[in-house]
C-alpha cells in the first residue's frame, strides 16, 4: 500500500502564484502540468551490475533483468489546484481525498470514479482519503510494479515445474501423470491404456515392457514378437525332419515310419498291420521304411521245395552233384550308415554229424567285400558288416557251410541265401 502525496504546493498572495512539483516530477511550462522525470534516461548508470532500470511515477526501480513487469498506464497529470479570480470552480477546503458536499467533507471513491492510477491487472480498493492497489494472485508488488512470482523456486512440483506469468504448472516425466493434487506424479499403467505390445505387456514404475509367448522373440522395436525358427538352431531336434510352425516346431517322419514320442521315428511293420499289398502265394517281408513281397516258392531247378523257404537238391539228379545239398531263404533289413564292424546275422548248423568238421564262408554276393564271416565254433558263425553301407541298397548273400568227415571220406554243403535290404535312413 502506498499513500497519496501532495503533488503541488500553492502559496497565494494577491495576484501572484508560486508553483512547485514534488520529487520525481518537474514543471512543464507548455502543458502547464507537473511531468514525471524519467530517471532511467537522465541519471547515468542508474542501476549497477546485472540490474535493469525501470521508471515509475515519481521515481525508478532497479530489478533483475529477468524480471517480468506489467507496464503501468500513463499517470494523470499533476494539476495545480489554486484558486484565482478567474477560476469558475468552487474552492475545496477539504483534505486531499475528500470533497465538499454542502457543509461536510465526504470521501472521494477514486476506484468508482476511475481517478486512481492502479495498473490494469490490479484491483483498486477505496479507503478513507485514498485507495490501495493490489496485484493479482501470482504477482508481488515492487514499488508500483507487479512482478511475477516464480513459484518453481519453492519446489512445489514432484518432477518438473513450468513457471508462467501469474501462475505455474506441474509436469511429469514420461510414464507418469499429474495426480489429483496437481503437484504429485503417479505411475501410468500403459498396459491398460493400449500399450503397443503385440503379445504380453508388463507395467513397471514409470514405463512398461513387452514380452513374447514361448516360441517367439522380441523384435528390434521392442513391441513386435517374431517367430523363432527352432529348426535353424540345431539339426538334432528331430530324428528325421524338423517343421517350423508359428511359436513352435514339430517333427515329421518319412513314409513307412510313424512318430515315436515327439522327435523319434519308428518303422511301420506293414506285414503285421496288414497294410501291405502282397498277393496270395507271396510272403510279406518288412523292411525299414517299407516292405517287400517275396514268392513263397523260390526253388529253382534242379532244386525242389521241401518246406517254406527251404529247397533241396536230390542226389538222384546228376545236376545236383556239384551243388549245395540244400538252400534256405532268409530276409533281413539294415539301417543306413550303420557303425562298423557290426555283427548282423548268426549262422547255426541244424544237423550235427559225429566226426564232421564244419567251415563257413561267403559263397557269393559280396563282390565289394562289405561283409566277412567270423567262425564262432564248429557249428556256428557270425556274419559281420565290415564297411559302412548307405541305402537304399540290396544284397543277396549265399552263406555256405561245408561239412567234411575224414573218417568216412564224406563232404557236403548247405547254403543260407540271405537277402539283405539296406534302408534309406539311419533309423
Amino acid at each position: 500500500m502506498w499513500g497519496v502525496r501532495v503533488p503541488l504546493l500553492c502559496v497565494c498572495a494577491m495576484t501572484f502564484l508560486i508553483l512547485e512539483c514534488t520529487d520525481g516530477y518537474q514543471w512543464d511550462a507548455q502543458t502547464q502540468h507537473c511531468k514525471d522525470i524519467n530517471e532511467c534516461e537522465t541519471i547515468p548508470e542508474a542501476c549497477k551490475g546485472e540490474m535493469k532500470c525501470f521508471n515509475h511515477y515519481g521515481g525508478y526501480l532497479c530489478l533483475p533483468r529477468s524480471a517480468s513487469v506489467i507496464p503501468a498506464p500513463d499517470p494523470p497529470s499533476q494539476l495545480p489546484h489554486s484558486p484565482s479570480h478567474g477560476d469558475s470552480e468552487t474552492f475545496n477546503s477539504c483534505p486531499l481525498g475528500y470533497e465538499l458536499q454542502g457543509n461536510n467533507c465526504v470521501d472521494v471513491d477514486e476506484c468508482e470514479q476511475d481517478t486512481h492510477d492502479c495498473q490494469p491487472s490490479q484491483e483498486c480498493f477505496n479507503s478513507p482519503g485514498g485507495y490501495t492497489c493490489q496485484c493479482p494472485e501470482g504477482y508481488r508488488k515492487v514499488g508500483t510494479e507487479c512482478i511475477d512470482i516464480d513459484e518453481c523456486r519453492y519446489r512445489y512440483c514432484q518432477h518438473r515445474c513450468v513457471n508462467v506469468p501469474g501462475s505455474f504448472s506441474c509436469q511429469c516425466e514420461p510414464g507418469f501423470q499429474v495426480a489429483g493434487n496437481n503437484r504429485s506424479c503417479v505411475d501410468v499403467n500403459e498396459c491398460d491404456m493400449g500399450a503397443p505390445c503385440q503379445q504380453r505387456c508388463y507395467n513397471t514404475y514409470g514405463t512398461f515392457h513387452c514380452r513374447c509367448d514361448q516360441g517367439y522373440e522380441l523384435g528390434p522395436d521392442g513391441f513386435a514378437c517374431n517367430d523363432i525358427d527352432e529348426c535353424s538352431y540345431s539339426s538334432y531336434l528331430c530324428q528325421y525332419k524338423c517343421v517350423n510352425q508359428p511359436g513352435k516346431f514339430s517333427c515329421a517322419c518319412p513314409e513307412g515310419y510313424q512318430q515315436l514320442g515327439t522327435r523319434l521315428c519308428q518303422d511301420v511293420n506293414e506285414c503285421e498291420t496288414g497294410s501291405h499289398q502282397c498277393a496270395e502265394g507271396q510272403t510279406c517281408v518288412n523292411l525299414y521304411g517299407g516292405y517287400k513281397c517275396a514268392d513263397t516258392n523260390r526253388c529253382q531247378d534242379p532244386y525242389v521245395r521241401v518246406s517254406d523257404n527251404r529247397c533241396m537238391c536230390p542226389v538222384s539228379k546228376p545236376a545236383c552233384r556239384d551243388l549245395p545239398f540244400s538252400v534256405v531263404h532268409r530276409y533281413m533289413s539294415l539301417t543306413s550308415d550303420r557303425a562298423v564292424p557290426s555283427d548282423i546275422f548268426q549262422i547255426q548248423a541244424t544237423s550235427i554229424y559225429p566226426g564232421a568238421y564244419n567251415t563257413f564262408r561267403v559263397r557269393s554276393g559280396d563282390d565289394g567285400g562289405d561283409f566277412y564271416i567270423r567262425q564262432i565254433n564248429n557249428i556256428g558263425a557270425m556274419l559281420v558288416l565290415a564297411r559302412t553301407v548307405t541305402g537304399p541298397k540290396e544284397y543277396v548273400l549265399d552263406l555256405e557251410m561245408v561239412s567234411v568227415n575224414p573218417i568216412i571220406s564224406y563232404q557236403t554243403s548247405s547254403v543260407l541265401r540271405l537277402s539283405i535290404f539296406v534302408g534309406p535312413y539311419s533309423f
